[in-house]
């Protein structure tokens, strides 16, 4: 367009350069000049217009490249949005996968509970009967851990889980009970007198006491459900085997009495 223009501009020149020349050759000095001023007039007016026209036709070019350019970065922007719809829609898809499996877990773990918690009630039921039939060491002890466990049942926020570890943390304990050596300080009821002493526990096959004064030793004997007295001889075995088990002497060889189960009739 612009090449066109500038064509145009200098066929009018020539035009305008040739229409002095005409009339000067035909008409009188005064008309000649008249002439020459309405061509110059018409030259200018030209000019003007051109110039006009070629500024319309430059601001006409900027507002398209603007046009342009714009278009450019909407069809960029739409394509974002395209791309950032379809991962919105396969994340919209996995969400709702990952809700049906919890959802389905969900009732899983209700069932699971149904199933769990009646299993665990009994669990306890049972730390309970062997506590109250097991050698009598520790006693407040082991019946408090059993109370708490009840208590554990009844509440809401606690976990299951964390329910069914607390039993079996209880049973590890009375497991190892069986395979370790203990000494501790209590109180035993003897002839309706609170006397405190010092108990002596081998696994489960050997719960001795001694008093303080090391007068007077006893030994359970768990078929009858009784304390037996023993007899001086064995005072410097528990004495021996309580500092053993507090770790104040090496392990050694300790004589303990063990008493037989007694036998029913044939």
């Amino acid at each position: 367009m612009r090449r066109s223009i500038d064509a145009f501009v200098g066929l009018l020149a020539l035009g305008v350069l040739w229409l002095p020349l005409s009339v000067h050759a035909e008409g009188e000095p005064e008309t000649q000049r008249e002439s020459f001023d309405e061509a110059v007039e018409i030259r200018g007016a030209a000019n003007s217009e051109l110039s006009g026209s070629q500024e319309r036709v430059e601001n006409l070019s900027d507002d398209t490249d603007k046009l342009l350019t714009q278009y450019q970065s909407a069809l960029r922007h739409h394509e974002s949005l395209r791309t950032y719809n379809r991962q919105l829609d396969a994340l919209i898809v996995s969400q709702e996968s990952e809700r049906a499996s919890l959802e389905e877990q969900t009732d899983q773990v209700e069932l699971v509970s149904r199933e769990v918690t009646p299993l665990m009630l009994r669990m306890i039921d049972a730390v309970e009967a062997f506590v109250s039939l097991d050698v009598p060491f520790l006693a407040e002890e082991r019946e408090e851990r059993v109370l708490d466990l009840r208590k554990l049942m009844g509440r809401a926020d606690v976990t299951e889980a964390e329910k069914y570890r607390r039993i079996m943390e209880a049973y590890q304990i009375e497991n190892e009970y069986g395979r370790t050596i203990e000494a501790y300080r209590s109180t035993l009821d003897r002839e309706g007198q609170t006397v405190t002493v010092n108990f002596l526990r081998v696994g489960r096959i050997a719960l001795v006491y001694q008093t303080l004064d090391e007068s007077e030793a006893g030994v359970w004997n768990q078929e009858a459900r009784r304390w037996e007295p023993l007899d001086g001889s064995f005072r410097t075995a528990i004495r021996n085997g309580l500092r053993i088990a507090r770790k104040q002497a090496a392990p050694d060889l300790i004589r303990l009495p063990l008493l037989p189960p007694e036998r029913g009739d044939s």
